[in-house]
């Protein structure tokens, strides 16, 4: 018995009688080698790694889906003449929230106020990217206030809040009107 013990517990050599990758198996072996465990787990890992980035990037990556990023935005896609004859448009349909405001549809305006400012935004954008570099800073500037209402306005109307939804809403027509009079 301690002969087959120890020829257990010796470490496998390969010889030329062997393949390089046979491992000998014994029925009454006690374990698996932690060696042989530790890559195993380390090959599964990395496949569930590779598996979840995969899926991650066709998330963030498909613009079918609602859930996606929209990285258009750094890169507009149009140019200046489109920018320029769709801004009032978008403006307008920006604008055009207030009455689902008045009806107190919160779940519509956050879905109206989402999709028109992100097609007033890629417009301004290639707007101010064309603009010369003496008026950018001020443009940028009102970029940012009229967005960052239009993100407020989102969070008021989730939550209900009508004073604030108005307030918003209020800061949003002056820094519209602002950014429209300077283009």
């Amino acid at each position: 018995m301690s002969s087959l013990l120890a020829k257990i517990l010796t470490p496998f050599k390969p010889n030329n009688n062997h393949h390089f990758l046979s491992i000998p198996i014994s029925s009454t072996s006690p374990k698996t080698p932690q060696k042989n465990l530790n890559n195993q787990t380390g090959l599964i890992n990395r496949r569930r790694a590779i598996a979840l980035t995969t899926s991650t990037l066709a998330t963030l990556v498909n613009a079918e889906k609602g859930s996606c990023f929209d990285f258009r935005m750094t890169v507009p896609d149009q140019t200046l003449e489109e920018a320029e004859s769709m801004i009032r448009g978008h403006a307008q349909e920006l604008l055009s929230v207030r009455d689902l405001i008045e009806e107190e549809s919160w779940r519509e305006a956050q879905r109206e106020l989402r999709k028109s400012s992100a097609y007033l935004k890629q417009d301004v954008y290639t707007i101010i990217q064309a603009k010369p570099g003496g008026e950018r800073p001020l443009l940028r500037k009102l970029y940012s206030q009229l967005f960052n209402n239009v993100t407020r306005l989102d969070y008021a109307a989730r939550s209900e809040n009508v004073a604030q939804v108005w307030v918003c809403y209020n800061n949003i027509v002056t820094a519209l009107n602002d950014i429209l009079s300077r283009l």
